[in-house]
Order: C-alpha cells, then structure tokens, then sequence
C-alpha cells in the first residue's frame, strides 16, 4: 500500500491540508456534515476513540496492512510504505527485514513517524466521536423530555409520546439509560391497567422490553390488572406487540416471586398457540414456544395446556418446525406426557406416532430422547393399538439405530425397551423383517 501523500493548495507553502479540505478533494470520503467541533477544549485519546466507535467506514490510508486495524502510532519504512508502529516492531522482531506489502528488502530498518497521517486519522476520528457524542446527547435529551411529556398529556397526544419514546429507545442505548435515571420505569409502568387502551398498552410495552427492569419494576408489573391487560393485548395485537408481551412475559417469570397464578390463564396460553401457529408471521413462533416451555414447568399449568388442546396442535406443528423450535415444542409434548390427560391425548392424535418416529436420530440427541419418551408413553398406554401403529410407521428400525448409535446409555436403553414392548406382537420373522433399514430414510 503506497504511503498517503497529501496533495497540497496553491500558495500553502507546503502546508498539510486540513482533514476539511482532504474530504473535499475526496481524498478519505465524507464524514456526514464537514467538521464537528474542530476545538476540543481537552485532547481526545485517539485509542479510545478507536476502541468505542468500531467503524466499518474507515478510510484504507487508514488501516494497518498488517493487523487491518486503525492505526494509532502510523511509521513509515524506507520504501515509503505505512504501518502501525508496534505491529511493525514485531514484524522486524521476528526476523524479517523486508518490507511486509511489497516484499523488498530494506536498505535502512529505521522506522520515520507519518505525523501527517496522525494529524488525519486524528482529525477524523475526533470528528466522528463528537459526532456520536452529540447524537446521544440529543436522544438522551429526547428521552427526558418525552417522559415529562408524559406526565401532562393524554389520549392520543400521550399514544405519540410513547410512539416516539419506543422508536427512541429501540435504537439508543442512552435513551434506555435516561429513561431509568428520570424514574420513567415506574412512569409507563402506571399507564398499564384496567382501562388502558390498547394503542396505549401497546407502545408502553413496546418500551419496557426493552430497558434493564429490576425486582421492583418486575414485581410492580407482575399485579393482576396489568397481567390482564398484557394477556388482552397479546390475543388482539399486532405480530409486533404479540412478541413484545411474549417477552414481557417471560422476563417477568425470571423473577423469584412471580406467582403461578399470573401464567394460569386460559386467554395467555390460547394466545400464545396463536402465536406459535401463526404461518404468516413466524417469527414469533420460537418465541412463542420459549414461554410455552417456561410455562409447561409450572405443574399447576400443565393440565391447563392439554385442556385448551396444546397437545395436537404441537403435533401437527412439528413438520414445519426448525431444528431449535422442534427442540421446545418436543420438550413441552414429552412435559405433557407426564398426565394420563396428556397421554390420551397424544394417543388421540393420529400423527403423533408417525411425526416423531420421523424424528428420532434426524436431528439432535436432545428431540431424539423427547420423542422416544412420547412414544413410550403412547405405546405403553396403549400396547397393542400405538405399537403396531408405530412399527408400520418405521420405529423398529430408528429404534436400532438409537442402540447402535453413540448416544447416552439410558437414551439406548429407553430405546431397548421399547423395541420389546413393539416386539411382542409379532413373531420374530415378521418382527425382524419390520426392522429393514430402508424405512428409516423415509
């Protein structure tokens, strides 16, 4: 990489141009909107400044071409070619005498520090950072001003308010932190209740996924009232405001003190499968089966879910799953199965047997082990109807493959015992002959 020369102004007597003036001639390229306080009453750390912005639009005259990184302390070789000081030493250190870019060798090792260079990459940087530092400035102010809006106005006038407050806070970590200093946690947190309207609802939701809430914030969403409303909120949303109460949600069950009672609804779990089936929007789907696990753990909640039918809509589901949703909605079937309602109901399903012996060994030990424990659990239930049903489907095949593959002993053991219990209605011809490995490629 050839060493950056300046070109330089008629009548400056030799003077290096300014960074402005370099920009211009569209020798580094623009840096939005020309110089920003070019006086900086205290000198900037240029590592710093490097450290905390992580371009990706730096200038190329800029780079190291050894490291590929800014430099901070530019030297330049007697073949006119530009390095990171320290990157260069190390060069030299480890017994190379030529130049790294153009493989020559040198005729003079001493190292010329590029001041010109420094001045620019100096500039430039200084530049961007005030830039940066005044941007977040502003949204900070922003913030603070829109929560005092807050606590004037009403109706639609408070709905663009926390429209506004959202957008803000979904982009600028600063106005996160301004909000949280102001107290404007427990500001929004008081706009949730009976009679929130859902525009408004929805945005002070949208607001509080995404800031740090402590216990005390937790513990004052988690009333009854604003439960409610989250749960209204989630079944007549948008996919947006689905997956911000789904999140919510969730954040509010990592709490120590959250109450069961808060999960048991009948309303939060059909809209959460509403959720999870929603093939136009499926980018709640893994959030949506993420609670339903979280839920599934709760014992008091687990009869509830077969009761709203989760059982057969999950087993229709898995086809369609990736690899980590079909992880979560196996693990909530197999929590299922541990109720004789969940068994029957699995039993019920007619693409129970054939949707999870599809999955044994196709994609990880974790859906492998969930679904032999569901297919256990419907054959045991129902010996002679669920085995014949699940061999035909091509179970005692993957079943060999499970004993034979590197999984876990009890993983091959579940696998053992099941294959007895879907032997005993065949004769051993017959029964080995169902074994053929083609029908695992099915």
């Amino acid at each position: 990489m050839p060493m950056f020369q300046p070109s330089k102004r008629d009548g400056a007597d030799g003077q290096v141009l300014d960074l402005e003036t370099a920009v211009k001639d569209g020798v580094l390229g623009g840096v939005g909107g020309g110089v920003v306080g070019a006086d900086v009453s205290e000198k900037l750390d240029l590592k710093k400044m490097i450290e905390e912005l992580d371009l990706a639009d730096v200038p190329s005259v800029f780079i190291c071409p050894i490291s590929l990184e800014p430099m901070e302390d530019p030297v330049t070789l007697c073949t006119g070619q530009t390095y990171e000081r320290s990157n260069i030493l190390k060069w030299f250190s480890l017994g190379h005498y030529t130049c790294p870019t153009t493989m020559q060798e040198l005729w003079d090792d001493s190292v010329t520090p590029n001041t010109t260079l420094y001045h620019l990459i100096y500039t430039w940087f200084t530049q961007k950072y005030l830039l940066v530092k005044k941007r977040a400035e502003d949204v900070q102010g922003r913030a603070t001003e829109l929560i005092e809006t807050l606590k004037k106005v009403k109706g639609q006038a408070r709905v663009q308010a926390l429209k506004e407050l959202r957008q803000v806070v979904a982009t600028h970590a600063t106005a996160r932190k301004a909000i949280i200093d102001e107290g404007g946690v427990a500001l929004i947190s008081s706009l949730l209740g009976p009679f929130t309207s859902h525009a408004v609802g929805s945005e002070a939701i949208g607001i509080l996924v995404n800031l740090a809430l402590d216990s005390e914030s937790k513990s004052n969403l988690m009333e009854p009232a604003k439960i409610s409303l989250v749960v209204d909120i989630l079944n007549e949303g948008s996919i947006e405001t689905k997956i911000n109460c789904t999140r919510l949600i969730e954040k509010l069950m990592e709490e120590k003190d959250f109450r069961t009672e808060l999960v048991s609804s009948h309303s939060l779990l059909v809209g959460l499968m509403r959720l999870v089936k929603d093939k136009r929007h499926t980018n709640g789907v893994h959030l949506g089966l993420s609670l339903l696990r979280s839920i599934c753990l709760l014992r008091e909640v687990r009869s509830l879910m077969v009761t709203i039918g989760a059982v057969p809509q999950l087993v229709e589901l898995l086809p369609s799953l990736d690899p980590d949703c079909l992880e979560l909605a196996l693990f909530i079937l197999d929590t299922l199965s541990s109720l004789p309602e969940g068994r029957l109901a699995l039993k019920d399903s007619s693409n129970t047997i054939p949707n999870t012996v599809r999955l044994l060994m196709r994609v990880s030990e974790n859906c492998t082990q969930h679904a032999l424990s569901i297919l256990w659990s419907v054959c045991k239930l129902a010996p002679e109807e669920c085995s014949s049903l699940a061999v035909n489907a091509g179970l005692a095949a993957k079943l060999l493959l499970v004993i034979q593959s590197g999984c876990n002993p009890p993983l091959k053991q579940q696998a053992a015992e099941l294959l007895k219990l879907c032997s005993l209605n065949y004769t051993d011809t017959i029964f080995i002959s169902k074994c053929k490995l083609t029908r695992t490629m099915q």
